[in-house]
């Protein structure tokens, strides 16, 4: 049954689901279960590695994505955060970038069709979720050599095309490319979505979404929220949004511009506030449902 996701978001408000490193953090998972049976000899540390348990663990990944569908998410996002060889090369596991993609999409896949085929009027979709990488197209690592760049901008492209062919493959529904801390980056990934779905010949809805990373409201790479939105702008995205870093009282004000100045639909998904002096979260989902009720209320957003 194919269900029309622009038809969807016009008549409410769509529900993301949320994050996917804290909920396997209550698995308490070791060493070994990381590497399950397929992986027992191999010789790297793969305590971390949260995407390979979508292929060693797959009953604990499809448990969570349950979990958030139960709670009333539209949208599940496939566990392919770090799914790209740059990330990868640091477990030493780049060729498994295909598998782990699709292997992560199929089983979101199938969670939100069974919770689709059980209420037909309240349709779930695949966000295959594309993160930033471990690198920085924009800064330099060295202090000493301001011109110094760990990863090139084609190094970048190749990486996420290499990924958006896997995600497809798994059956997504809609690219998310999230957690923008560098512009720059997000435009090879961009230009990788657009280049895979023209080579494949289909059109699929591409979701982006930066990170104001302190309360200068800047990105890591020094944009305000405006210059973000001019700079990827030369997609017809679907949404384009704010997420992670602040919680959602800081976002507020950088959230009504984007939806004050954006052509598009906006998304946003916050995490819990900043972390006290003890690395916590001081958020409830009391406090912080009032927050976000703000933001309805307001019509600031289209998924949250």
């Amino acid at each position: 049954m194919k269900i029309d996701l622009h038809k969807e978001i016009k008549n409410r408000i769509l529900v993301l689901d949320g994050a996917m490193g804290t909920m396997i953090q209550q698995y308490n998972l070791e060493e070994k279960d990381y590497k399950g049976e397929k992986y027992a000899d191999f010789p790297h540390d793969l305590k971390g590695n949260n995407d390979l348990l979508s292929i060693t663990q797959p009953e604990i990944i499809r448990e969570i994505h349950e979990n958030y569908l139960k709670a009333g998410a539209d949208i599940i996002e496939t566990n392919t955060f770090n799914s790209n060889s740059i990330s990868m090369a640091d477990y030493h596991m780049e060729n498994l970038v295909t598998e782990l993609n699709t292997a992560s999409a199929i089983i979101a896949r199938q969670a939100a069709d069974k919770f689709t085929k059980l209420n037909p009027e309240k349709p779930r979709f695949v966000a295959g979720s594309i993160g930033p990488t471990s690198k920085t197209t924009s800064l330099s690592p060295d202090v000493n050599d301001p011109a110094y760049r760990a990863v090139t901008f084609d190094d970048l492209y190749e990486a996420y095309k290499e990924q958006a062919i896997g995600l497809i493959e798994g059956g997504v529904d809609i690219f998310l490319i999230e957690t923008i801390f560098d512009t720059l980056n997000a435009k090879a990934a961009m230009m990788a979505v657009a280049d895979v779905q023209k080579e494949k010949g289909m059109k699929l809805p591409v979701m982006v979404s930066g990170t104001i990373t302190d309360a200068s409201g800047r990105t890591l790479s020094g944009q305000t929220t405006e210059a973000f939105l001019n700079s990827v702008s030369h997609l017809d995205l679907f949404t384009i949004g704010l997420n992670c870093a602040l919680g959602a009282k800081e976002l507020r004000p950088y959230l009504e511009e984007l939806s004050d100045k954006a052509p598009f639909y906006i998304s946003v998904h916050p995490n819990a506030g900043l972390p006290n002096q003890f690395g916590e979260y001081d958020e409830t989902p009391e406090s912080m449902s009032e927050q976000m009720k703000d933001f309805l209320d307001n019509n600031f957003v289209n998924i949250i």
